[in-house]
Order: structure tokens, then sequence, then C-alpha cells
């Protein structure tokens, strides 16, 4: 057979080519789906990077907060002089009015600067703490009003554990009143030298106020309860008169003992302080006012104008520590959040352990058990519902059924003789408990689509060698249905964490007076129920409702504004520390079923 030349083969194959490619150009975009395509993903860039912008404001600002700032002097062409930190500066346009404030020389030319800015100029605002002696700790500064702008060599800034903080030129150091050098440069070296051991013994003296004498404060508080319990079991005729007299004696025993360690350990305290108030700082304000600050009163101190960059690092790493590890103080305002992030970790995991079980028992009845219907229907679409019911709702019920109807309850039975409410007010049992219902339908549904990802090839294999419906659940249906357990568990973790509304109600308050994991005493009893190291009827502290606190009920909110975006960033890091221990948790699970993942 003879071949073809290229040229006189036929031209119908391409026929099909062009009908494909003539079909393609009349296809409509929307048809192909690319518009799609490009609106989706727009769409999911655009909430990234809403993410994205938040998370890098609320670390920026709340990273900045600790950073130390340098100590400026400003001097106005009014005469009028203040010392402070830039806390932030912004454009405005300034009224006629406070430009015919100025020297009749300066008058022109500002209004020259100002028309070449269409009006506009920069204000400072300068934090000028001294509040005990101004009444007053912000300042604004326009750049047309400055005179001089200096960055005095021994400005201080002094962080105080009340008033905030204080600006000034150190011109004396006293000790037992007396003098002893007027020198900057001396009086510095002396502050090094002693302020850490007053520091030492301020932190021995808080330990003996709220450990020790708090210990020894609820040994006789239980010594008395123990009388009170045996007289009324004597008037009942529970116990003879012998055992009163018995339980007497011993309470009597514990109340001296526990009052001669009392008054040691006040000793000991007032021993501290006469210490302590040995030193003082005499410092002198912009205005040329003199003031001594005792060294007891100082939390921290440095000259910003002197520091290196290895000092601003360590200085920043120790206000970090102060942070996480101190009380606040200031009415929240300054110092730590240390008993915030105790409440706030122990109600979510208390939350958590209520939460996970009820809602895996009722998605196991749901999925395995319940016969599908209109019951089964309706009980789904109220689940449903109920993550739509506003989380205050919750509160509300949390406060009457819990607080009131069970506290209520177990005072009546348990702590009837108790001269105040035990369970019936707010505390860690009923917020978590609470928080548990909030989160509940979250966890049901989970786990419901963790369950049906199970092939149900997997559970006919296990009936066909003879196990029973329960042991193909324990054994199979639940361990490869973990995964999505966990993911269950992670979001009602990360919703109950940051929850604020509720807490209200049921147990977060402004000022806690002990904190509800008895860190220090791990032997604490309540009663008849033993509470061991977490007393679930405390109320606490809570790191959600310190930022709304802060930020809406502070007397000065200028003054609170940097510890608001601290603390929202402390608690979106303890929030992903914990969803990723979970996480951690579900991964090691996913490796061990990967047929049981979805």
């Amino acid at each position: 057979m003879t071949d073809l030349p290229v040229t006189d083969l036929p031209k119908s194959s391409n026929v099909g080519t062009r009908r494909r490619d003539a079909g393609r150009k009349s296809m409509s975009l929307y048809a192909e789906g690319e518009p799609m395509v490009w609106l989706t993903g727009g769409a999911l860039a655009f909430s990234l990077l809403m993410i994205l912008a938040m998370l890098v404001y609320v670390f920026w600002m709340g990273f900045s907060n600790f950073w130390p700032q340098r100590v400026v002097h400003v001097t106005t062409h009014s005469g009028q002089v203040s010392m402070g930190s830039v806390s932030r500066s912004q454009s405005y346009k300034p009224s006629i009015a406070n430009v015919d404030r100025l020297p009749e020389a300066l008058q022109d030319s500002t209004r020259e600067k100002l028309l070449a800015n269409d009006g506009y100029t920069v204000r400072t605002l300068l934090y000028t703490g001294n509040y005990d002696l101004t009444g007053t700790r912000f300042q604004w500064v326009s750049d047309y009003e400055v005179n001089t702008w200096e960055y005095p060599e021994w400005a201080l800034l002094i962080e105080r554990r009340m008033d905030g903080n204080f600006y000034g030129m150190p011109v004396a150091f006293e000790q037992d009143g007396e003098v002893l050098t007027e020198s900057p440069k001396e009086i510095w070296e002396r502050f090094e030298e002693i302020h850490p051991t007053v520091r030492r013994r301020f932190r021995e003296r808080e330990r003996i106020r709220t450990v020790d004498m708090g210990r020894v404060n609820r040994r006789q508080e239980n010594a008395r309860r123990q009388l009170v319990e045996a007289t009324r079991q004597f008037e009942n005729g529970e116990i003879p008169a012998g055992d009163l007299d018995r339980v007497r004696h011993e309470t009597e025993e514990t109340i001296d003992q526990t009052r001669r360690e009392h008054a040691a350990l006040s000793k000991r305290v007032d021993e501290i302080n006469t210490e302590n108030r040995r030193y003082g700082l005499v410092m002198e304000t912009a205005q040329g006012l003199r003031h001594t600050l005792f060294f007891d009163d100082i939390v921290m101190a440095f000259p910003g104008n002197q520091l290196s960059r290895f000092q601003k690092i360590a200085i920043f790493g120790e206000r970090w520590r102060e942070f996480i590890f101190d009380n606040p103080r200031e009415a929240n305002m300054e110092g730590g959040v240390f008993p915030q992030i105790i409440g706030t970790v122990t109600m979510t995991l208390v939350m958590t352990i209520f939460v996970v079980p009820f809602g895996v028992i009722a998605a196991l009845y749901l999925r395995e058990y319940a016969k599908p219907g209109p019951i089964v229907s309706a009980v789904r679409i109220a689940i449903n519902n109920l993550a739509g019911v506003p989380s205050i709702v919750f509160g509300v019920f949390g406060l009457g059924f819990f607080c009131y109807i069970m506290g209520g309850y177990l005072d009546d039975v348990f702590y009837s003789n108790s001269p105040v409410p035990t369970f019936r007010g707010g505390g860690v049992l009923w917020a978590s408990a609470t928080l548990a219902l909030l989160t509940l339908p979250v966890v049901i549904v989970a786990t419901e689509e963790a369950l049906s990802a199970v092939p149900s090839s997997m559970r006919e294999g296990s009936y066909a060698c003879g196990a029973s419906k329960w042991q193909t659940i324990k054994r199979i249906v639940l361990p490869r249905s973990m995964p999505g357990i966990m993911t269950g568990m992670i979001l009602a973790m990360a919703r109950g964490a940051g929850e604020v509304a509720p807490l209200m109600l049921v147990g977060a308050v402004k000022l806690a007076p002990s904190l509800p994991l008895d860190i220090h005493n791990w032997s604490g009893s309540l009663g008849f129920i033993p509470t061991g190291p977490i007393h679930l009827e405390r109320s606490f502290l809570h790191l959600g409702f310190h930022i709304y606190d802060l930020g809406f009920q502070s007397s000065d909110s200028e003054a609170a504004r940097p510890m608001v975006f601290t603390t929202t960033l402390l608690l979106i890091s303890i929030i992903v520390i914990l969803n990723l221990t979970a996480i951690m948790i579900r991964t090691r699970l996913r490796r061990k079923f990967k047929s049981g993942t979805f």
C-alpha cells in the first residue's frame, strides 16, 4: 500500500478539534466556573488577611507596651514644663483660639506652617505619671507649642505599687531619715545595690500575708466549725457530753496555737516593714516639687535615657515576668495577671471535664442507639438551635438553676451551720457547668460526625466476629472517632475560654480574695466535700472579664489601654497553647487510627 503524502491527508480529522474549539469559545465563563474560583479564593484571602491584621496589631501593641521608653522633658512657649514618656502621636486641626494663646512673635509663623499643611499639625500624648501630685497621668503637647524637647541624662522612670509611674530627677538618697548623698550617679548606684534586697523582703512579706497567715486562719476556722458541729450533734443526742468536751478542749488548744503563730507572723511582717522603710529616694519633678519615695513602694526604676540595647531587653523580660507571675495592682491597671491566668485555665479545664463526657454520651445515643424518627429529629433541631442562643441567656440560666437552686440545696444539706453561703453563689463549679451547657452542641455535632465517619464494614466485621454492640462501640467505633471528638473538644475549649457575658453572672469577679487553685496548700478541704487543691466554690478572676473591666469600667481608660492589649495577647496565647496541646493528642490518635480520620 502506497503512503499518501502529508498534504493529501483528509482534512476531516481536524473537524472534531475545530468543533471543540468553537464550543469552548462560545461557552460562558460562568458555565466554566472560573469566576467562582476567583470569588471564593478572594473571599478566603480577604478573611485570612483580616485575621492576620488583627493578630499582628494585637501582638504589636501587646509587646510594645513593655518596651522601655525614653524620658522626655518638654517646655512650651507658655512656660509649662512636663516630663514623661511618649504614649502616641496623631494629626489634628487646632482651632484659631489655640494659636492666639501663643506669644505674638510666634503667631504669624505658626499660622503659616498650619496653612502649608492644610491647617493640620501633630500632637503627642505624654504619659507624665505622678498622679498623687498632679491628679492626672497624661498630657497632650502640640508641636507648635513646644519650645524645647530634651532627654535629661538622669531622668528616672519609677514604677510604684500605688499611684502609677513617677517621673523625676534624683536629688538625694536617704537612710533612716539622713541624707547620705546628693550625686545622681551615687544615688543610682546605692539604689541598684539595696533595692533587690528590699524586693526580696517584700515578696517574703506578701508570702506571709497571703499563704502563711491564710493557712493559720483556715486552721482556726476549721476548728471552730468542728466545735459548732459537735455542739449540734450533742444537742441532738448524737454524741455524749465527753466527746463535746474533748472537741471543745482541742478547739481551744488549736485557737491558742494559731494565735501564737499569727502573732509571730505579724511580728515578722512588722520587722520587714520597718527595715524596708529605712531607705528613701528623694525625687524632684519637672515642676520643681520634691517627693520622697520609699524603696518598699518601688517596683522597678531605670534611667530611661541611659539604657543600652541589652538593658532594654532585660527590662522588657522583667516586665513580662511581672505581668505573668505577679498580682494586679492600681485597680488592675498595672502589675500582673497571675490570678486571672489561674482562674481562666482552671475554669476551662473543669468545663472541658464536664462537657466532653456528656457530649460524647449524648452523641453516642443519638447515632448508635436511637431509632430515627420525629423525636430524634426534634432533639437534633433543638441541639442546633441551642448553639445559636445568646451566651448571656446561659448566664441567666446558670445563675437561677445552678447558683440558687443547686447551690442552695448543697448549702442546706452540707453547710447548714455555715454563717455565709458556700455554693449558693458564683464560683468555678457553676461557671464551668454554665459554659459546658453553652459548648455542649459543639461537642455533640463534632462527635456525631466522627462516629458517622467510621466505615460500616468495621462494625459489620466486629459483629461477625461475635462482638456485642457495646464491645463494637468501645473497641472499634470510639477509638477511631477520637480525632473527631478531640476536634469538638478543641472548639469547645476555644469558645469557652473566651466567653465573658455568662461569667459575669456565675463567678467571675473584679477582685478575689483567694485563688480557686490552692497552689500552696494541697490538703485544703471545705466541710464534708473535700475539694483538695481545686476550690470549686470560690469566685475567680478571668482574663476575658479582666479585659472587659479595664476597657469599660476603668477609672482611667487611657492608662488601662496598654494592659487591655497585653491581656488580649495573653488570652490568645493561652487559647492557642490549650488548642495546640489538644491538636498534638489528636494527631497522635490519627496516626494510630488512620482509617478513622475524617
